[in-house]
């Protein structure tokens, strides 16, 4: 989760202003060979080996803000091989790369590493290497913005430190094989830290081992599956308290990290939102996906973050996002926006993650979308339905949602809001809430632990309902105009079609006549007639609360 602090007007709804959206799209980006090497999943020296485990072991010097230590890579090879790649930013230095207890020979170029080992390794062989390293991580100005890590204090003057690095990368602070389509299996993350502060990462503390220079030692074992950018540093001097909930897979721990100054704050605005939280997001997408790792929030010098089983807590322990109501229709005002919005991604991102960083909307719309559902589930589907409502308030309609692939780069920051929004429209054309729901908990069993594409999103969809839905996904993700419902009144005869960029757009869509009830017409991208009796030029009316659409009346 990266939203911008600013809140962007929302795009109008006639023909001229969707069309402006197309005229105001910046020119394409110009890739370089560095944005291929992080971005390219498929380059057969990422491919040539499958991540099965990683063990993370740094030591932190937040005076210096100087980070060493070492990462072990265990994989299984997908082919034979003597060359691999992997990921570390060029402002830290690779030390050595072991394998095999021996030191072997490695290149770099940008923030790539080559690795080439002394003989082939076999198809199927179960592996390991050892990069050691060491240096100054770049520090987040912007953070959870931009990426590094985050330097602080808390109230006692005492070091608060944490690492953001969605989208820029984790290789920032840690070599890894960069990208969300290889996901290890399991890891430990080991963070050395001076006497007096506390690591708190990922998954369970396995142990804490007090160190003969007095420095401590925290062990966190994730048993589940983690994507990289989720792998988290916190440190600082924190306190502790828990409880559990009791869920659909049975009893979870809830952990809470945070600085002694924000103790009996955070015991109140946690118990207020987190069991709530997890009632609805379990009931709209099934239980929890991490019960074996826990659910933490600790204490962040940022905004926040959803670093699995282990959410980065910046909110300043007010309701809404930073005080204030995105929706600007007071329902976001009755909860607080990060712990609702990044605990949502434990299901849309942490469960099911993307190969490529350019289909992110799986991630942010689905996640964007379960705060409407948060507030459905508090105050009714109604309160629901105007939150998403008011939340285009934010959606500047500037690009496609759809990024470049092979590149690492995002699409639309329209991901949150126009990415809910088009959900909401697929609840409202299904109309059909219990089966809604099963498609939305079915998301989770049927991709649980696994990186997707936005095809596989969109066939199970298409598979699940019965319909193609393809040329609604694609107008809202690929393109940035929304699709413009054109409506004539013709001998007293109603005529519609769809204005749209992906040939053969045909959204079912509600319309009525004034005061009368809504009902579905199916307009395709010919000008048709269409059954709404009564209907004249002036008492006809589209569901634009529901349906985010321009509409034309002649």
């Amino acid at each position: 989760m990266r939203l911008s602090h600013g809140i962007l007007l929302a795009a109008g709804l006639s023909l001229s202003s969707a069309a402006s959206a197309q005229l105001l799209q910046p020119k394409p980006a110009a890739f370089t060979r560095a944005d291929s090497l992080r971005g390219n999943i498929d380059s057969p020296l990422r491919t040539c080996y499958d991540l099965n485990y990683y063990h993370l072991d740094v030591r932190l010097d937040p005076a210096k803000r100087f980070l060493s230590g070492s990462n072990l890579f265990r994989f299984t090879a997908t082919r034979d091989f003597t060359r691999l790649q992997f990921d570390l930013f060029a402002n830290l230095t690779v030390e050595k790369v072991e394998y095999k207890g021996k030191s072997v020979p490695f290149t770099r170029e940008a923030n790539a590493v080559f690795v080439t080992f002394p003989q082939p390794i076999k198809q199927g062989n179960r592996e390991e290497f050892t990069v050691y390293y060491s240096g100054q991580p770049t520090v987040a100005e912007r953070a959870p913005w931009d990426g590094g890590l985050v330097y602080a204090q808390d109230a006692a003057g005492k070091p608060w430190v944490a690492s953001a690095c969605q989208g820029v990368g984790a290789s920032i602070w840690w070599p890894n094989k960069d990208q969300q389509a290889d996901e290890v299996d399991s890891m430990l993350i080991s963070v050395t830290v001076p006497k007096g502060l506390k690591d708190v990462s990922n998954g369970r503390l396995r142990k804490v081992t007090t160190l003969k220079d007095g420095a401590t030692r925290f062990d966190w074992a994730v048993r589940n599956p983690i994507n990289n950018y989720d792998v988290a540093l916190n440190v600082g001097d924190f306190q502790y308290f828990g409880d559990t909930y009791q869920g659909e897979k049975g009893k979870l721990t809830l952990d809470y990290w945070v600085l002694p100054e924000n103790l009996a704050k955070a015991k109140k605005q946690f118990a207020a939102n987190v069991k709530p939280m997890l009632k609805s997001m379990e009931s709209w997408f099934g239980p929890y996906p991490f019960y074996e790792d826990g659910y933490k929030l600790i204490d962040a010098p940022h905004l926040g973050m959803e670093h699995q089983s282990a959410v980065a807590y910046g909110n300043k322990y007010l309701n809404g996002y930073l005080g204030h109501d995105r929706s600007g229709t007071g329902w976001g005002d009755k909860w607080d926006f990060i712990i609702i919005h990044e605990s949502g991604h434990e299901w849309f991102g942490n469960n099911i993650t993307t190969k490529d960083i350019a289909d992110m909307w799986v991630h942010e719309s689905f996640t964007t979308y379960s705060e409407s559902l948060f507030v459905e589930t508090m105050f009714g589907k109604q309160a629901g339905q105007e939150y998403l409502h008011g939340q285009r308030r934010n959606i500047q309609n500037d690009k496609p949602i759809i990024g470049p692939y092979g590149v690492n780069t995002e699409g639309s920051g329209d991901m949150y809001d126009k990415g809910a929004n088009m959900l909401n429209m697929l609840r409202t054309t299904i109309n059909d809430d219990a089966k809604w729901r099963q498609l939305l908990r079915g998301l989770g069993q049927t991709f649980y632990h696994q990186t997707v594409t936005t095809a596989q999103i969109i066939n199970y969809f298409n598979q699940q309902t019965g319909r193609d839905l393809t040329p609604i996904f694609d107008q809202y993700l690929r393109h940035a105009s929304l699709p413009v419902l054109e409506m004539r009144v013709e001998q007293n005869q109603l005529l519609a079609r769809w204005i749209a960029d992906v040939p053969g757009f045909a959204m079912p869509v509600r319309v009525r006549t004034k005061g009368g009830e809504y009902q579905f017409i199916t307009p395709t991208t010919r000008l048709q007639p269409v059954t709404l009796s009564g209907a004249t030029r002036d008492n006809v009316e589209v569901d634009t609360f529901n349906y985010y659409v321009g509409v034309l009346v002649e």
